[in-house]
């Protein structure tokens, strides 16, 4: 009789907090530039595009909801995000350096249905996407253990950052419940500058 599988421990036990920092995603995408593997260039994109539209991993890759190229709108500069999990799907724009680098990639890439492909041409796996962002952590030396979903995380913590109101984060994570937004306020620690502490 084979013994049960170890059971997993709550993120806690992994890791302090669940989402990265402006600098730690500018070092995972610095590391995937600087790569000299065959598809650094698809990595970084697709790094990129999941830190700034808040992807997560099945909706960046895999053949559910993976990002396609039908769903750019190239004269708008737009994109269509298809969410998972209930959340609401809907349209993002793009700006000039997204454009530039998915225009490079559809070269490179004329005949694929998805934008985000493997090797042999078949949409990347989320396990594939998973191992590179491993690999991209350890080169970037990021002391923190790293998981695809602290990309989306990021993009919150970002925007809260940022000044953006909750309603407009809620739109554009395609969070049903507003409550799933308002976690990003937490994060926010600039609401405690104007705190006086005095001599001490």
């Amino acid at each position: 009789m084979r013994p049960p599988p170890p059971t997993r421990l709550p993120n806690k036990h992994y890791r302090s907090r669940e989402y990265l920092t402006p600098s730690e995603v500018r070092s995972l995408l610095d590391a995937a530039l600087e790569r000299k593997a065959r598809y650094a260039h698809r990595d970084y994109t697709l790094m990129l595009l999941m830190f700034r539209h808040g992807l997560r991993v099945g909706e960046a890759v895999g053949a559910k909801c993976g990002l396609r190229w039908d769903a750019l709108m190239w004269a708008e500069r737009q994109i269509f995000i298809t969410r998972e999990k209930g959340s609401d799907s809907g349209v993002h724009p793009l700006r000039d350096d997204e454009l530039v680098l998915l225009k490079e990639l559809r070269e490179m890439l004329p005949d694929s249905k998805y934008i985000f492909v493997s090797e042999r041409g078949e949409v990347m796996s989320t396990d594939a996407v998973r191992k590179l962002l491993g690999r991209l952590a350890a080169q970037a030396g990021l002391d923190i253990k790293v998981h695809c979903h602290m990309m989306r995380h990021a993009c919150g913590y970002y925007l809260v950052n940022q000044g953006y109101n909750t309603r407009e984060i809620q739109d554009f994570l395609g969070h049903r419940d507003i409550k799933h937004t308002e976690k990003y306020t937490k994060l926010n620690a600039r609401r405690f500058l104007n705190f006086d502490w005095g001599d001490l």
